[in-house]
């Protein structure tokens, strides 16, 4: 029996965030399907929808983040934050937990903050190779971060780092499907090569422009499959593409995942935390188009961390219309080069990173 009886975890605002902390959420009830857990969020974004349909509890801040572009906006969001702050501080003394994990992004920073000044211990998952703000900021009175990457006391106090790695959802892990039998799953010929396509849970404009644009010439010879993850954003540029062919399906959301992932021979992509981490577990060969639009530039540093590796192939967000397509034609005609790139990623992987966290967050509890 875990000895985590009371925990509140809080962050979110993409899934890179989410589903590493329902991943922890599992691990704990795993061990103590009594455990008591709340997860806080903020309102209005992703995890209002995605934690409850995973039967837990989520309670809602009205935190929102800096706009670094319009800083005459920032009132109305130190406004916010001071609310949240007022409302963490109800939280934490009302739920009274053993301990608040934090799981990044701005939701997780008052949930995190009120729990340390009233004395409950904290644990962080930072899941990118630069860390994020909020992060940083917390650092100091955290008991334990839980990091993904090595070299992360640039950021953190070294003694309180620990490598473990991003949890991923279970069920990636878990499917036991043969490529053939997952591309013939998703209505795809068992025996033709198949490039997946994923712009992330909010989907990428670049990409999705870049693939539309790039089509033609992609499948001119019949040679290989398309499954081409849009986005909401993006549905409309996919249909349009898409219309009459038969050797490509574009939809804005893959319920599916893990027979997507087993049925990719190639896999382009953003260069989110979670993603990286599933193609290292996967052992995916891939091409990474880093989001622009992340703060401190995150998903290139990402990114880079496997290129100095040779364990992807990285393509600059605003060079992705010229290159992206090209790319993928020279990877799916090597696959000597995707096998390297499968190897060298899977070398990568950090396993049993929801285990290991939940393992350091026992540790706090008996300490304490």
């Amino acid at each position: 029996m875990s000895k985590i009886e009371k925990v509140i975890i809080s962050g979110g605002g993409t899934g890179g965030h989410i589903f590493p902390a329902l991943s922890i959420a599992a691990e704990i009830r795993r061990r103590n399907p009594q455990a008591s857990i709340l997860f806080v969020g903020a309102e209005g974004r992703m995890e209002m929808e995605r934690v409850p349909a995973a039967g837990y509890e989520i309670v809602g801040l009205p935190v929102a983040g800096f706009d670094r572009r319009r800083p005459w906006r920032n009132v109305a969001v130190l406004w916010r934050l001071w609310r949240s702050m007022r409302r963490a501080r109800r939280l934490v003394r009302d739920f009274a937990p053993q301990l608040a994990v934090g799981v990044g992004g701005y939701a997780s920073g008052p949930t995190l903050k009120a729990a340390q000044r009233a004395g409950v211990p904290t644990l962080i998952q930072e899941q990118n190779s630069y860390a994020g703000v909020t992060n940083k900021l917390l650092a100091r009175r955290a008991r334990r971060i839980c990091t993904a990457y090595e070299g992360m006391e640039r950021f953190f106090p070294a003694e309180a780092i620990e490598l473990t790695g991003n949890p991923v959802r279970p069920a990636l892990l878990e499917c036991d499907m043969t490529p053939s039998e997952a591309k013939r799953s998703l209505g795809f010929d068992a025996d033709s090569p198949l490039v997946l396509v994923v712009g992330g849970s909010l989907g990428a404009r670049t990409i999705n422009l870049a693939m539309a644009d790039g089509l033609d010439s992609l499948l001119a010879d019949g040679s290989l499959q398309l499954l081409w993850q849009t986005g909401k954003s993006g549905a409309a540029i996919g249909e349009e593409a898409t219309r009459g062919r038969r050797d490509v399906r574009a939809t804005p959301f893959i319920a599916d995942m893990a027979a997507a992932y087993r049925a990719a021979d190639l896999v382009v992509a953003r260069a989110g935390a979670g993603t990286i981490s599933e193609l290292q577990l996967l052992g995916k060969p891939a091409i990474l188009v880093p989001s622009p639009n992340v703060a401190e530039d995150h998903q290139r540093k990402n990114a880079l961390a496997l290129v100095s590796h040779d364990a992807a192939v990285m393509v600059p967000d605003d060079e992705a219309p010229a290159r992206l397509v090209s790319e993928i034609h020279r990877l799916m005609a090597d696959p000597a080069a995707r096998d390297s790139l499968s190897r060298n990623i899977s070398a990568m992987a950090l396993r049993d990173a929801a285990a290991k966290i939940v393992d350091a967050a026992e540790k706090i509890i008996d300490s304490k």
